[in-house]
């Protein structure tokens, strides 16, 4: 059951420790709509095709609820669904919207974290994020764990930024759940990389998908300056700001 809708004021998003929990994945039944749901989820889904025809309706994982047991174990129910049921938000109460599961890399480099500003052809364009995305559901008869969505974070990273990591080298830095529709971020800490390597792996990728006619996801990047606590560029992901005043405190 989704817990009651919470108070305005509350932050974005909220710090689960996973310190000394074990993550358990159960792949449910996406929740059902009724008749007219699915005419308005088509409906606006059109309309956003027509605005950003470069718009795809690929498949993501569906948050739908992070079980707590307080016995050292917590439960992800996640479903398969694709991204024109994010017009849902706009249809239902929070409370009984699927959240999104996705992942970021938190990349240090000698001028600060690595964040980068969505383009034009993107979902959000103008949007400031750390490298990442909405995670895909593995193949049928895979499971979803950890280590499948470190794999999608090391490969959004390589798609984003051209910079590539292993994946034993990466490790779950922060888990965070949207106070607004329980949306379940998994943030990955990847080891130091110089500054000058990320422009340079950046700029080829931008030039090699701009060649390609499809120009890059991020269209600029720019560094949080370690340890400092300036704000994050605005707009930015409503996880952003939290997550960046964390890793400058610690």
């Amino acid at each position: 059951m989704r817990p009651a809708a919470r108070c305005p004021a509350a932050p974005p998003v909220v710090f689960v420790d996973t310190e000394q929990v074990t993550l358990d994945f159960v792949e449910c039944p996406p929740p059902p709509l009724s008749a007219d749901e699915r005419r308005e989820v088509d409906r606006r889904w059109a309309e956003t095709r027509d605005r950003n025809p470069a718009t795809f309706d690929g498949p993501l994982v569906a948050a739908l609820g992070l079980d707590l047991s307080g016995s050292g174990r917590a439960v992800v129910r996640w479903a398969r669904m694709t991204y024109r049921h994010r017009a849902l938000r706009a249809i239902r109460p929070p409370e009984d919207v699927p959240g999104s599961v996705y992942v970021t890399v938190l990349l240090p480099t000698d001028e600060g974290l690595v964040l980068g500003r969505g383009s034009r052809t993107t979902a959000t364009p103008g949007l400031w994020s750390l490298p990442g995305g909405a995670a895909e559901p593995p193949p049928t008869g895979r499971p979803l764990d950890l280590a499948a969505l470190r794999g999608h974070a090391v490969r959004e990273l390589a798609e984003e930024v051209g910079v590539t990591a292993p994946e034993s080298e990466l490790r779950l830095w922060a888990l965070t759940r949207g106070t607004r529709f329980d949306s379940l971020g998994f943030h990955f800490l990847a080891p130091s990389v110089p500054a000058d390597r990320v422009r340079h792996r950046h700029a080829a990728l931008a030039a090699a998908e701009s060649a390609r006619g499809i120009g890059p996801e991020l269209d600029t990047i720019a560094f949080a300056a370690p340890g400092g606590r300036a704000p994050a560029p605005l707009p930015c992901a409503d996880y952003l700001p939290q997550v960046l005043e964390r890793y400058a405190a610690r």
